[in-house]
Order: structure tokens, then C-alpha cells, then sequence
């Protein structure tokens, strides 16, 4: 259903999108969206630092067990 839609359809769901609920409104909503995109690349990325500090703390934590067999 979806694959029919086209430009001119998607420029009238624009005006009619437009229209109901202004520039303002939209513009607002848009700046919302914009936040939330980068708060989530920001949680993403503390993430991984967080996953990538485990990882080098349980190699730390293996390598002197090692060593703690070897003595």
C-alpha cells in the first residue's frame, strides 16, 4: 500500500500536515525530535564506554590472576 504513495502524495500529506497543525507547532516538534535523537546517540555512546571499561577491567582483574598462579 505504502509503495504507491510517490511525491505528489507525500507533498499533499505535507500541506495537509501543515495546515492542521502550523509552522510553530511543527517546527516545535521537530526541535523535540532533534533532542531526543541526540540525547539517544549520547546514551549510546556512554554505553559503550561503559561496556569498554568492564572489558578492560576484567582483562586487568585476569592478567593478575595469572600472574598470582605463575608465583
Amino acid at each position: 500500500m505504502l509503495n504507491n504513495i510517490g511525491l505528489p502524495g507525500l507533498l499533499l500529506i505535507a500541506v495537509v500536515v501543515l495546515v492542521l497543525f502550523g509552522r510553530g507547532k511543527i517546527s516545535s516538534l521537530m526541535g523535540e525530535v532533534g533532542k531526543g535523537i541526540t540525547s539517544f546517540k549520547k546514551g549510546v555512546a556512554e554505553g559503550n564506554k561503559e561496556i569498554e571499561d568492564a572489558s578492560n577491567e576484567a582483562e586487568a582483574t585476569t592478567k593478575t590472576e595469572d600472574e598470582k598462579d605463575k608465583a
